[in-house]
């Protein structure tokens, strides 16, 4: 079995205990991995991988470059979220609640915590919030930018509206192209989606998709927007491309290449660009590592989602970074915690991407809001950002 690609080694995994080779897989040295699965049976969060201690105020705001402990690996005015973390804090009722609630109030409590991006996951809130439910509108955008601007907060994306037809209707060209100005107004570079860019395994879908979004990649240059998609695990697994056809006619086996690798490649870099999931690409690499060659034969093909970004170096300008511990029971390897406090080695990640003036993080955890303690997103957001403010390169 191979370890994690982004620690560069690899082992047999004969022996050891039944979960040695889910250990070995994720890349968790024993003591980590023992640790991080007593957590888990405890409903506890683990340790932080980094041992780093909360980012010093002076810290925000300025980017160092250097300090006694390396090289600060995202700068501050890099450090971003996506506000689907802190999606109950928006829809909470002002009303009800002394906690901040709505846009405006959630951005100063973001600012104050030290971040200086956010990525949209749409543009509503709780009717009660200043300017109403629905801000997916020229004047609900002017809004947003006010608040944005008085807070010192750049938006960076937002998933949101990508035409489901192809060939386009007139209809969902007009709301594309609304979208587009709504970027515009927000100050973003980026504008995209949550969802791949089709569900499909065959090479002829993703053709499709890959015509689809060129075109709608050259009406979003012309805005001077730079139109990307969100991916999760399932993008990652191999693309049926050869061998036998079924029933269907469709092929049954793979080249190896992974479906958006292939994406990568029938898309035009002037046009397309991705934001990859962190931890979803790690799922897929403990997912997706064994595939039926053209000619039957099985062959193993780790992925490495570090060397895959550094190989399509300018296609990525955005990440999600979201954390995880390791799980033994849920299929995909982890389990969702804030960042810093998982085991996914992030400092080797960042330091082998590069480009850390050019790449846009947002911190990103499905799991913060809560049922039962309202304050958790907003307060878990808290430690996501001083763990990404503590990430150095390792000297030497």
């Amino acid at each position: 079995m191979t370890l994690n690609p982004d620690l560069s080694r690899t082992e047999d995994t004969t022996g050891g205990g039944p979960d040695e080779g889910l250990r070995r897989t994720l890349g968790v040295d024993r003591r980590r991995f023992l640790s991080t699965c007593t957590a888990v049976a405890a409903g506890a969060v683990a340790a932080p991988v980094f041992a780093a201690a909360p980012a010093l105020a002076q810290d925000r705001g300025r980017d160092h470059g250097h300090d006694r402990g390396g090289q600060v690996l995202v700068p501050p005015h890099k450090r971003g979220i996506i506000l689907y973390t802190v999606r109950d804090a928006t829809a909470r009722d002002p009303l009800a609640s002394d906690l901040p609630s709505g846009f405006r109030e959630v951005f100063k409590q973001l600012a104050r915590h030290g971040y200086r991006q956010v990525e949209f996951a749409g543009y509503r809130q709780h009717a009660n919030a200043p300017g109403g439910d629905n801000l997916e509108t020229v004047q609900g955008a002017r809004l947003l930018r006010s608040w944005l601007d008085e807070h010192g907060l750049r938006a960076q994306g937002n998933h949101g509206f990508i035409p489901p037809s192809w060939p386009l209707t007139t209809a969902d060209l007009d709301t594309f192209k609304k979208h587009l100005e709504i970027a515009n107004i927000l100050g973003m570079d980026h504008m995209g989606t949550g969802g791949d860019p089709t569900g499909s395994s065959y090479r002829a879908d993703w053709d499709v998709a890959a015509d689809k979004w060129n075109a709608l990649g050259a009406i979003a240059r012309r805005e001077g927007i730079k139109l990307y998609t969100h991916n999760h695990d399932s993008a990652y697994g191999f693309l049926l491309d050869g061998g036998p056809l079924d029933d269907q006619g469709r092929p049954t086996r793979s080249s190896g290449i992974r479906k958006l690798e292939y994406f990568l490649k029938v898309t035009d870099p002037k046009l397309v660009w991705l934001e990859m999931d962190i931890f979803w690409a790690h799922v897929a690499q403990y997912k997706f590592h064994t595939y039926t060659a053209h000619d039957g034969a099985s062959r193993k093909s780790v992925f490495d989602p570090a060397g895959l970004v550094a190989r399509n170096n300018k296609r990525y300008p955005l990440f999600h970074a979201k954390d995880g511990v390791v799980s033994t029971t849920n299929g995909m390897g982890y389990d969702m915690v804030p960042f810093g406090t998982g085991v996914i080695d992030y400092t080797t990640f960042f330091s082998r991407v590069g480009q850390r003036n050019y790449r846009n993080p947002m911190v990103e955890d499905d799991n913060s809001p809560s049922a039962t303690d309202p304050a958790q997103s907003l307060r878990e957001a808290k430690i996501s950002y001083d763990n990404m403010a503590a990430l150095r390169k390792r000297r030497g």
